[in-house]
């Protein structure tokens, strides 16, 4: 069985069109069930995903939904997985849609008794405002987002693979410490498509952008030795160069951003993680 976990907290707005597409997926092998952990909401986000769960009986899922007085996507996850019946776990973020498919080939990626981390081919949606748009095009040909199965927002790990670590540990960045128990020859890009869209605005861009920093180094304090894992080439003077003559303005904005984040260092404050 796939148990595919769900943190929310104040997703309201996207729980619905997740469960939707989630639901209508291509059958599991072996079974799949839905566990949507509503966390610290002060909105009807439990109530709107309880809505699904006759829509989910008639495809065959199972469906549980929590519902956390506290807020914390670690709390989240670490009470989804004592949830959970199934040998493998997806973990899926509220605003992502996944495509039909996908989830049956991350179960059939999955399958075997090798320790396996799988995920599908990422497409970040047409943004509203102009600079998440260059932002997110830039952002798009970095060796990370290139990578085989980079895993934001959903990865996915079977029984042998889940064994590797115990309970999530208190960190930020909980994706990349998931990612980086696997080494590149133990993780798999899928074929099909999840729609994993970027935050808007300049401002919220920064403030994502300071706390995926700071969850980097949260890892590499906490953690150093799985950054070995990573694998991913580094770019020098002559790619950046290439990148920036390739799209002048997405160069322009991503460095801004990042020039932003350097000079306002602090703001440990929740960003939406994109």
């Amino acid at each position: 069985m796939l148990s595919i976990i769900l943190p929310a907290s104040n997703e309201a707005s996207y729980i619905g069109p997740c469960l939707e597409a989630l639901l209508a997926s291509t059958p599991v092998p072996g079974g799949g069930e839905v566990i949507v952990v509503a966390n610290g909401c002060r909105d009807d986000t439990a109530a709107r995903a309880r809505a699904y769960a006759a829509q989910a009986e008639a495809a065959g899922w199972g469906f549980t939904v929590l519902d956390l007085k506290e807020g914390g996507k670690i709390r989240a996850l670490n009470e989804g997985d004592a949830q959970a019946r199934g040998d493998m776990r997806a973990y899926l973020d509220a605003d992502v849609i996944v495509s039909p498919d996908l989830t049956a080939q991350i179960a059939q990626a999955l399958a075997g008794e090798a320790a396996r981390y799988a995920s599908g081919r990422a497409v970040i949606p047409r943004a509203q405002s102009a600079v998440t748009r260059a932002y997110a095009r830039f952002w798009q040909t970095l060796p990370f987002a290139q990578s085989d199965a980079p895993g934001y927002g959903l990865f996915a790990v079977n029984a042998a693979g889940r064994a590797r670590w115990g309970s999530f540990p208190d960190l930020i960045s909980d994706d990349t410490f998931v990612r980086l128990q696997f080494g590149p020859d133990e993780r798999v890009s899928c074929a099909a498509t999840y729609h994993w869209p970027m935050i808007e605005g300049f401002g919220s861009l920064v403030r994502v952008r300071r706390r995926q920093d700071q969850g980097v180094a949260q890892i590499a304090t906490l953690h150093p030795e799985i950054l070995e894992r990573e694998a991913k080439p580094k770019m020098g003077l002559r790619d950046v160069l290439q990148r920036a003559g390739a799209d002048p303005l997405g160069f322009a904005v991503y460095a801004t951003v990042s020039l932003a984040v350097r000079l306002r260092r602090g703001g440990g404050e929740w960003a939406r993680g994109r």
